[in-house]
Order: C-alpha cells, then sequence, then structure tokens
C-alpha cells in the first residue's frame, strides 16, 4: 500500500471517530448506506438525506388527542355552532374510548386500515353514525396536515358506507289537524308559529329554535330568512311564509325542545304511537312536490345543494300524496 493510500486511510479512521461511534459501528452505516445506493458514492448521499428527512418528518407529529383537541380549538377559532362542536368532541371521544391505546398513537402512524377498525369497534353498528365519525375523524386528520403533523389523510381511502334510506310517511291530513288543535290549545299556543315553520316552510326543528320572528321573520313580504347562524348546514335560505294569516301566535319560546315534546304528547304522540323525526319537514316536502310540481324551488326551500336527495326520496312518497297536498296547502 503506498503512501497516498494509508493516508487517505488514516483520514478516512479520523472521519469515524470524530462521529463520536465505535469506528466499526460507523463503518457498518456507510457499507449499508453504499448498498442503498448501488454502490455509487452520490446515491447513498440521497438516500441519507431521503432517509434523515423521512425521520423528521416522523418526529414531527403529535398523538391523536393532541390533533384531536387542535381540531376542536380550530373549529371554535371559527365560531362554529355549539352543537357542531359538541358533536366533534362527543364522537372523537367515543372512538377514544373504544379504542384503547388510540388516545396515544401518533397521527403520522395512523393508516386507513387503523382508521377503518377504528370505526368499526366504535360505530359499525349504525351506518348513519358511522358516516358522520368517518367524517369528523377526517377533520382531525385534516387539521393535522395543515400542522405537518401528518402528510396525507388516511381517512380519505376508507370506504363512505351506504345508508339506505327509510320510505318517506308524511304526516296524514287528520294527524297535521291533531297538531294544530293542540297548538290553539292555551297551554301549547306558544308553539303556535314553531309549528306553522316547521309544517308549510320545511324548517328544521332545531333552526326554529334558533328564530328570532322579529329579526328572521318578514310579515309584511311574507317570507323566513334562515341565516347561516341558524341553518343546520351552515348556509342561509328564504322561505316563503305561506298560510300567514293563520298564525295568531308570533313567538317562539324558551325550552323550546321541551315544549315541542309536549305538544306532540298533546296532540296524541307517546311511547305507542312514536313521533318519526322530521316528520314535519318531510310531510312539507312531500306536499310541496305532489303539489306544486317545482323541485327546483323545492329544492331551495328545504336547502340542499342539489335535487338528488328530492327525487329519490320524494318522488314515489308525493305520487301517493297527490290527493292530499291541495288540503294541505289550502289557504
Amino acid at each position: 500500500m503506498n503512501s497516498e493510500n494509508r493516508d487517505r486511510e488514516q483520514a478516512a479512521l479520523e472521519v469515524l471517530r470524530s462521529t463520536g461511534v465505535d469506528v466499526l459501528e460507523a463503518a457498518l452505516v456507510a457499507k449499508e448506506a453504499l448498498e442503498c445506493g448501488r454502490g455509487r458514492v452520490r446515491r447513498a448521499r440521497e438516500c441519507v438525506r431521503l432517509g434523515a428527512e423521512e425521520m423528521r418528518k416522523r418526529e414531527k407529529t403529535v398523538t391523536f388527542r393532541k390533533a384531536v383537541e387542535a381540531a376542536l380549538e380550530e373549529r371554535e377559532k371559527k365560531n362554529r355552532r355549539a352543537r357542531t362542536v359538541t358533536d366533534f368532541r362527543y364522537y372523537c371521544k367515543r372512538l377514544m374510548v373504544r379504542n384503547p391505546g388510540l388516545a396515544e398513537r401518533r397521527v403520522r402512524s395512523i393508516t386507513s386500515e387503523d382508521c377503518r377498525a377504528y370505526l368499526q369497534e366504535a360505530y359499525g353498528q349504525s351506518p348513519s353514525q358511522y358516516r358522520k365519525a368517518r367524517a369528523i375523524l377526517s377533520g382531525v386528520f385534516s387539521t393535522a396536515i395543515k400542522h405537518d403533523w401528518c402528510d396525507t389523510n388516511p381517512v380519505s381511502r376508507v370506504e363512505v358506507p351506504e345508508v339506505v334510506e327509510k320510505p318517506i310517511e308524511p304526516l296524514t291530513i287528520e294527524e297535521v289537524e291533531r297538531l294544530e288543535a293542540a297548538a290553539q290549545l292555551p297551554e301549547h299556543e306558544d308553539m303556535q308559529l314553531s309549528l306553522h315553520l316547521m309544517l308549510y316552510c320545511g324548517i328544521r326543528p332545531t333552526e326554529v329554535s334558533r328564530i328570532d320572528p322579529e329579526r328572521d321573520i318578514d310579515w309584511q313580504n311574507q317570507r323566513v330568512v334562515v341565516r347561516p347562524t341558524t341553518s343546520k348546514t351552515g348556509g342561509g335560505r328564504v322561505v316563503p311564509l305561506r298560510k300567514a294569516d293563520a298564525i295568531t301566535v308570533h313567538t317562539i319560546p324558551h325550552r323550546w325542545k321541551e315544549r315541542w315534546h309536549a305538544l306532540r304528547r298533546a296532540a296524541g304522540w307517546n311511547h305507542e304511537h312514536a313521533w318519526q323525526p322530521d316528520a314535519c319537514r318531510h310531510s312539507f316536502a312531500t306536499y310541496h312536490a305532489a303539489h306544486f310540481r317545482n323541485f327546483a324551488e323545492l329544492q331551495m326551500e328545504m336547502g340542499h345543494r342539489d335535487s338528488t336527495l328530492l327525487r329519490t326520496r320524494y318522488v314515489y312518497a308525493c305520487g301517493n300524496a297527490q290527493g292530499n297536498a291541495a288540503h294541505f296547502f289550502r289557504e
């Protein structure tokens, strides 16, 4: 071995010693890097650089619990409605309770298969809850991506379960009249406007409870403004106030949910005769479609993005309701 080679080897040993690692172990690491680079120094260095970058990414992450807290804080700063934030917190908490260990998992390490298993364990018995939980879980990872805690959203590869919609059963005219009669009783007359808005404007119960009659109802032009802060979906709309002359009480009561339950009980709905969720809204849509035959108008009044849901859920029902629709919307 000539002098030049000995000098280079000695210099190499000094470089390895300067790392503070055992010389043999350092040499083995260098050998592995060269093997990854297929014997080429430039490629070996690129492998080391990419590996170091990946290590930094793995270290720059947080636990799932921390990501949930950040997502909640983000929604609160955007002034999301209390119900939206409450649902977000509830669904995430149940995911962590039903899946021990999830709370402390690093979000960058969670895969699509993991997400699928977590959702199935917590919400597998209810397709509708599974869909909502999937959307919320996706929101957690979207927040994590913004903070550079992970690179991709693993929920995007989790299939959305099909929800089989139940047939629409609108209230019969006799049932509508029972509700209206109950709202005329002195003890329930404070719910008269609320009932009217649900039946003849198609406004959701939660939206009705948030309406301010003085601010949101234009009595002169007979229309109701459902503001974005009032709407369930966050999109505002203006709805015609049909049959306005029938309204004699212009207030929305406090403790609204309790008052709404009381009105239904007075009209004959109890444990034996169960109330179907959104029955008033479904009745409005069914009779509207049958009477006016205008899905574009109904879509706007219902606050839907398109008419797909209306055409798939109400076409059959409105055909059966044709005879009662004119009576429902009578002036």
